[in-house]
């Protein structure tokens, strides 16, 4: 007898939808190409299960993240209208912890676990780093959460703690036997205190299933029905929980766009969904293929681009949305006119009656986006960034700008006690020691000469200050100098030993230099970058309408009705350290078409045409650019002469443009002097 009075699931549904959910037993693979429904598709599957009949507790959904687990079981009580008691759903982890809570013992746990949290867990790291006795200070040691990064993403990816180190730590490859043998006293640790972290969650879940095939099975008889959602996002170790469970019956149907798996650096691994059809045998393949979010021209360059990749399923985005305009490509002569480009365009869209909030600018890397958010504090536009801080407040941003401070005010405290506990053995009781000496002496030259007390060991993190305020103060002073020499001689090493991702801070580092380079004193430089910080912790906050800037990373299952997507040049997107990556070329055309299906009625791809900072060496058009058909984009491209792709050398008059990317109308003005253009703009 069904449970739920009847739905019309084929008048709600259209034709692919409705395929997947009647024909979804066995193995299946539902390939939901973006903005196609997935979620209603998953959603409308759980309530025809249980309108034919099947037990909630026989039922497991899996996702990605709590807010998607509740917001799909939300959505089949309004369709069933009652709340399906005892069905299971949630992430991997909640699903994980509630299933160990009855069979820890089983595998040397209580039932009463304690679960660690991030700051938890690196706690229990540096104990155990002071338990071995392992001198952090004689030479830069990792920091407790890059130690942390570093075995989360070995046990996730399932590779030895030696391959990650060469891979993503190779500054600590002579610590390789430390950190192996730091990892093995970590897992002591938890065992002997009955504690988890997140990542033991999964892998002792997937032990059990491995290592005691009677509960495996009595769990994969329990659950006739598996829904996993994002499957693309999975790792080694989730996918393995999936097949565990699945064994029995076999049901098991996982909805994901091999065209969107783009998180490889945590661990993700797209070979999960390519390879699912080996994996259960008579899989049958589903395909969604309706778009309800992007106009045609928008899918055009969409389904042009990923056909480059070789592994893939193939699928065509078809649109269910009325024709727009064909997305425009706008290259400017520098990233400081790509971001007055973009800003002329916002206003002008802005005026006509878009919400900022409907507007958002889409990148690669974060520093992409420094100047835009010049741009956008000097025109006083209110922006959000999603997936970070602004750039004037990020760490590693401040913690350059307090070398810079010392330089020009030795007496300032604060930038002391900033810098000084960044050094290897200098905690707070030691800087105070130190600025206590050191105040009253009011040259740095004479700071380096002098000789201070200060406790054995932190000496040497003094030492290595003391070397590289002599470089800094060698130089010409000028401050894109200044913080090239700080990060040279002191900073890169330090980010490598304190952050997991100190390549993107470093290449942050990189383009704040490259903005500094259009100032000569640096007590201006610093002025500015005050006036900014006051300027964004001012802004107004609450519901004000505001303009989004995000990585494309972040703003994976988004969508805006206008979209910017920028620093599209060779050298920039892709990323070059991504195409050192096995396979890294097609994860990064996998990002590209991630960001191009994000708009739903304009799109624009920009790029600067001159290098950074004061290289007169143009730029290539990103390789992704080139690869789209010149018919799909409108006309505004670059002249043949700059562009290596055949796709943009045809027959047609030059359009000649300006440094805008637009038919110049009158000579371009030149601004000088700092993009604030003075305080009263505050």
């Amino acid at each position: 007898m069904n449970l739920v009075s009847p739905i019309d699931f084929e008048h709600e549904l259209n034709t692919e939808q409705w395929g997947v959910v009647r024909d979804g037993d066995g193995p299946c693979l539902v390939l939901a190409g973006a903005g196609s429904g997935k979620t209603r598709t998953i959603t409308y599957r759980v309530a025809y299960l249980l309108s034919k009949g099947v037990i909630p507790s026989r039922i497991l959904l899996l996702t990605f993240t709590n807010k998607a687990a509740k917001q799909m079981l939300e959505r089949v009580e309004s369709l069933l209208g009652f709340h399906p008691q005892g069905l299971w759903s949630g992430t991997f982890h909640s699903i994980a912890n509630r299933l160990l809570r009855h069979y820890a013992p089983k595998i040397g746990f209580t039932q009463n676990f304690t679960i660690l949290d991030q700051e938890d867990s690196r706690s229990l790291i540096k104990s155990c780093i002071k338990e071995m006795q392992l001198d952090t200070s004689a030479r830069r040691f990792p920091s407790p959460s890059s130690v942390q990064d570093l075995i989360s993403y070995s046990r996730n990816a399932n590779r030895p703690i030696r391959e990650v180190v060469e891979k993503r730590l190779h500054n600590f490859y002579d610590l390789i036997p430390v950190l192996e043998r730091l990892a093995d006293v970590y897992a002591m640790k938890k065992h002997e205190a009955d504690v988890m972290d997140f990542d033991d969650l999964l892998l002792h879940l997937r032990d059990l299933l491995l290592n005691h095939p009677e509960t495996a099975q009595h769990l994969s008889h329990q659950f006739q029905y598996i829904l996993v959602d994002e499957y693309q996002d999975t790792n080694i170790v989730q996918a393995d929980i999936v097949r565990l469970l699945a064994q029995v019956h076999r049901n098991v149907l996982i909805v994901g766009d091999d065209a969107q798996s783009i998180y490889s650096f945590r661990a993700a691994e797209i070979k999960n969904i390519l390879r699912f059809p080996e994996l259960f045998p008579g899989t049958r393949t589903f395909r969604l293929t309706t778009n309800y979010r992007s106009s045609p021209e928008i899918l055009h360059v969409a389904n042009a681009s990923i056909t480059h990749n070789v592994h893939q399923f193939e699928k065509h985005l078809q649109a269910h949305c009325p024709s727009f305009e064909k997305p425009r490509l706008a290259p400017a002569l520098s990233a400081a006119k790509e971001a007055d480009y973009i800003v002329s365009q916002v206003r002008d869209h802005h005026r006509r009656g878009e919400p900022l909030r409907e507007m958002a600018v889409l990148f690669r890397a974060a520093f992409h986006s420094q100047a835009l958010e010049f741009e956008l504090i000097k025109r006083n536009i209110p922006y959000e960034y999603r997936g970070g801080m602004k750039f004037f407040e990020r760490a590693h941003i401040k913690d350059v700008v307090s070398f810079l401070r010392l330089v020009s005010n030795p007496k300032d405290t604060a930038s002391w006690m900033r810098v000084l506990e960044m050094l290897p053995g200098v905690g707070a009781t030691t800087a105070q020691k130190i600025i206590m000496q050191v105040q009253g002496i009011g040259k740095l030259e004479e700071i380096c000469e002098r000789t201070f007390v200060i406790d054995r060991r932190a000496q040497s993190g003094w030492n290595l200050f003391v070397g590289a305020l002599r470089h800094i103060l060698s130089g010409n002073q000028l401050p894109s100098d200044m913080i090239r020499a700080t990060v040279a001689h002191f900073y890169e090493d330090y980010a490598q030993g304190e952050y997991p991702d100190f390549r993107d801070r470093l290449d942050d580092l990189e383009q704040f230099a490259v903005f500094a380079e259009g100032y000569k004193e640096t007590q201006i430089f610093l002025d500015e970058i005050a006036l900014t910080e006051t300027f964004q912790a001012n802004e107004q906050r609450g519901d004000q309408d505001r303009m989004v800037l995000s990585t494309i990373h972040q703003a994976k299952g988004l969508e805006w009705n206008t979209v910017f997507l920028i620093h599209l040049a060779q050298d920039k997107f892709p990323h070059p350290r991504a195409l050192e990556e096995e396979e890294g070329l097609e994860e990064e055309r996998r990002l590209f078409y991630v960001a191009t299906t994000r708009a739903r009625r304009r799109l624009y791809y920009t790029y600067p045409m001159m290098g950074n900072g004061e290289s007169t060496l143009f730029q290539q058009p990103s390789l992704f650019l080139e690869e789209i058909p010149s018919q799909f984009l409108e006309a505004s491209r670059l002249p043949p002469s700059l562009s290596t792709g055949a796709n943009w050398q045809n027959e047609d008059p030059v359009i000649v443009l300006d440094d805008l990317g637009e038919r110049p109308s009158s000579p371009p003005r030149k601004s000088k002097g700092s993009f604030l253009r003075s305080v009263e703009e505050l």
